[in-house]
């Protein structure tokens, strides 16, 4: 992938190096390293999303806004992964401003934040096992940068295209919370059953995964990141992180009706709609009769 030389975004906090915040409050209730556990382990064997999780076994309610000190802020570092995700984070800026302004309307831009153990954000603590996240209720995308060493590890999944592919897909859900998607679908959620509330997670990450995609056709065509390989490279991830594969991999069966994030062929395929595409109209995921 190329990007260097290109623009940094502004919009980076750096809170690594600012101490552990584990055991935070969530929803005004304190959660206990055997919640934490218990969260981890739906969120990387099931696909749920661990916020909700926490959120549902402390008695709240997903997206709610948590009142936490904030650490302090340090300057960005500048060591190449910083500037490599500073660099994607700026060129998905570049891009949905541009898509946003075609159709009259301001892009908010999200603010990425680095941490490393754990870190107060307004959907709860945020901890590093959990993997990259986005919080609706400060916008913003959160990752701890060794997770990309894990995706080498866990899933052999490797190439700078499928890190930047993690941050598209984070930035999808911020643009689908702008959207008011996101709203929407939780809204629905809550009165629905529990295999209806996992269907339409599926729809809002499959159109995240399609937004990320959307990403990269309008990157490439402006600024010609990719290189051979790049695509496979993302396509490889995509497919590694299907509740299909995930499931499969932890339990040996996999049980559809609790995919929360779609299928590997179903990831693979929104992803590439698109980066073929490169229109938004492209992603409705809720009005499509296949995913």
């Amino acid at each position: 992938m190329k990007w260097e030389g290109n623009r940094e975004s502004e919009n980076i906090e750096d809170r690594r190096g600012a101490g552990g915040f584990g055991g935070g409050g969530f929803g005004g209730r304190s959660i206990g390293l055997g919640t934490v556990a218990i969260a981890l382990v739906a969120s990387y064997f099931l696909g749920v999303n661990p916020m909700t999780v926490l959120s549902m076994l402390t008695g709240g309610s997903p997206g709610t806004s948590v009142s936490q000190p904030m650490p302090t802020q340090n300057p960005p570092a500048s060591d190449q992964m910083t500037r490599f995700v500073s660099t994607v984070l700026a060129d998905t800026e570049d891009t949905w401003t541009a898509i946003f302004s075609q159709q009259g309307a301001n892009y908010a831009k999200p603010r990425l934040v680095l941490f490393s153990g754990s870190t107060p954000t307004a959907c709860g603590t945020g901890q590093s096992a959990m993997g990259p996240f986005y919080c609706p209720g400060d916008q913003r995308i959160y990752i701890d940068l060794s997770f990309y060493r894990l995706m080498q590890q866990r899933f052999n999944v490797s190439g700078e295209f499928a890190q930047a592919y993690v941050i598209a897909h984070e930035v999808g859900h911020h643009v689908q919370h702008l959207m008011g998607i996101s709203d929407k679908v939780h809204a629905a959620r809550r009165n629905s059953s529990e295999a209806e509330g996992n269907a339409l997670s599926v729809r809002l990450e499959l159109q995240a995964d399609c937004f990320a995609g959307v990403w990269a056709n309008h990157a490439n065509r402006a600024r010609n990141i990719l290189e051979a390989g790049d695509v496979e490279a993302a396509l490889n991830a995509a497919s590694a992180i299907g509740d299909d594969a995930l499931q499969r991999k932890s339990q040996g069966h996999v049980v559809p009706d609790s995919f929360t994030h779609g299928t590997s062929a179903q990831r693979v395929r929104w992803f590439t709609q698109g980066i073929k595409s490169g229109q938004v109209t492209a992603c409705n995921t809720f009005e499509a009769k296949q995913l």
